[in-house]
């Protein structure tokens, strides 16, 4: 059977079942539904500002990339991708969310002091992210000890993606410049301790200023924030590791904050945000900012944290207390990733997310990469790209409806997202469905106005299920609808016509 056949028959299965639903739920019975989910309009969780992704690695190797700067940052319906393993059509992502990587490698050395790094089979090419400040002999963005040519292919990437509409950006640091470090590496410290030398901090804070704002003046990007940290408070940046890295103690992120903030200021930068500390967890993160003082906290105008639990995503308690400690900054999922291709754990990990930790964006780390930690499976090292996992059109459930400027909402169902958009009187709703094939009724009633149209896509994440197809199947009921989920799926709905 082809796959517009069963597509077909899938439809009009969902027609079918929804007549059968609806003349049982005018009947004046809920029997047909697994559970009722609704949303709450008179709720705010905060003003969605969008869905991103770093550049560093996957830009290094793709930076020149059209097709692929299409695919993750324009809403296009489809974009057309050449791989090595055939010609694949995917929904663009939409997303508006850059992380910059401000690199700290370097090849040339200082007079007698030269730079230290592991072998290629250690520390790939494509992770070796080249700095702009080549020595110590002048602070002068000017002069000969800076070269503003290189890591040409991360930077031409964000420059596609403004183009096509990226909005926010946001410059991070995985490790100062090699030779600002104990160990002369930005690849680690040589025991897992703090590796910014004490008579650098300075330079730090000068060298991420610097190249702030040099993007704002020559290259037209104007950065949000800010991150001076990756991580920082583990201990597994030891040299030889396979990517840049640094630990900072907690007083030693104090010092490079307060510094920071300084720096920005004294080139007219007072409307670029600090955003701190980019733990690996919001158990760590949170451990590392009821470690600040007053004054450090009020450096601090945006709280980033990745989404994981060492490599496994992240399912404890800590996204809510991170939340609470947090009130009154905007928050920020800076960085995630998983293994898993299907793209369940990532669709769990948003939701969680989004209820309990209530961030303003959500950024994935690598797009392309290989297994299933890329969307699309991809190896940047030797400049293969592979077939879209199951992951991407899971994304796309989210980031293509959930749009910059929505609010979102609360309700009763911690499976599914609620977002409105008051201009044009929409309402997205993106439910998940673990391994229970059921019903869900929806419960639009605390809206004054519904009048519809519905219009459902669904991601099946089964081999030979829908990859994010659109249907025009799903009808009101007064103010109700409702769906059949097949184990293991997402689905979104977008209800025009609606009013709070």
């Amino acid at each position: 059977m082809s796959i517009q056949t069963r597509k077909f028959f899938a439809a009009a299965a969902h027609v079918a079942a929804s007549l059968v639903a609806a003349l049982t739920f005018g009947a004046g019975t809920q029997a047909r539904a697994d559970y009722v989910a609704t949303p709450n309009p008179s709720s705010n969780f905060g003003t969605w500002q969008g869905w991103g992704c770093s550049l560093a690695w996957w830009a290094n190797a793709f930076g020149d990339r059209n097709d692929l700067a299409d695919a993750v940052f324009t809403t296009n319906a489809s974009v057309t991708l050449s791989t090595q393993a055939g010609t694949y059509a995917v929904p663009g992502l939409g997303m508006n969310v850059v992380r910059y990587n401000i690199g700290g490698y370097g090849t040339r050395p200082v007079g007698t002091t030269v730079p230290v790094y592991p072998a290629t089979s250690t520390l790939p090419d494509f992770r070796r992210i080249p700095g702009y400040w080549l020595d110590w002999y002048s602070t002068d963005p000017s002069s000969s000890s800076f070269d503003w040519y290189t890591d040409s292919l991360q930077r031409t990437m964000m420059w596609k993606a403004k183009d096509r509409g990226a909005n926010v950006f946001e410059a991070f640091s995985n490790s100062p410049m090699w030779w600002m470090n104990h160990n002369k590496s930005s690849a680690g410290s040589n025991g897992g301790g703090d590796n910014l030398q004490s008579w650098n901090y300075g330079d730090f804070a000068r060298y991420l200023a610097t190249v702030v704002k040099f993007a704002k003046d020559q290259w037209g990007v104007n950065f949000t924030t800010v991150e001076p940290f990756n991580e920082p408070a583990e201990s597994w940046w030891t040299y030889p590791k396979n990517q840049e890295g640094c630990h900072f103690d907690n007083a030693t992120q104090r010092q490079v904050l307060a510094q920071l903030r300084a720096e920005l200021n004294n080139r007219g930068l007072q409307s670029v945000g600090i955003a701190a500390s980019d733990e690996n967890s919001p158990d760590k993160a949170l451990s590392t900012w009821n470690a600040f003082d007053t004054a450090t906290k009020g450096l601090v105008n945006q709280i980033n944290v990745h989404g994981y639990s060492g490599l496994e995503p992240y399912r404890g308690p800590n996204r809510g207390p991170l939340y609470s400690a947090t009130s009154g900054k905007r928050r920020w999922v800076s960085e995630y990733g998983d293994g898993y291709d299907s793209g369940m754990p990532m669709a769990d990990s948003i939701v969680r997310d989004l209820w309990e930790y209530h961030p303003s964006a959500w950024v994935y780390w690598q797009p392309f990469d290989s297994g299933g930690w890329g969307l699309i499976q991809s190896n940047p090292g030797d400049n293969w790209i592979g077939p879209p996992n199951a992951k991407w059109h899971v994304m796309a459930q989210f980031s293509r409806h959930i749009r910059p400027g929505m609010t979102l909402l609360g309700g009763n169902d911690r499976n599914t997202v609620f977002a409105y958009d008051a201009t044009s009187r929409k309402l997205v709703v993106v439910t998940v469905n673990f391994g229970t094939a059921q019903w869900i009724d929806y419960d639009l009633s605390r809206f004054g106005t519904v009048s519809g149209p519905i219009t459902r896509w669904a991601t099946v994440t089964a081999s030979g299920g829908d990859r994010y197809a659109r249907y025009n199947d799903t009808n009101l009921s007064g103010k109700r609808f409702w769906s059949w989920f097949p184990a293991n799926t997402v689905q979104t709905f977008e209800v025009q016509g609606i009013s709070p």
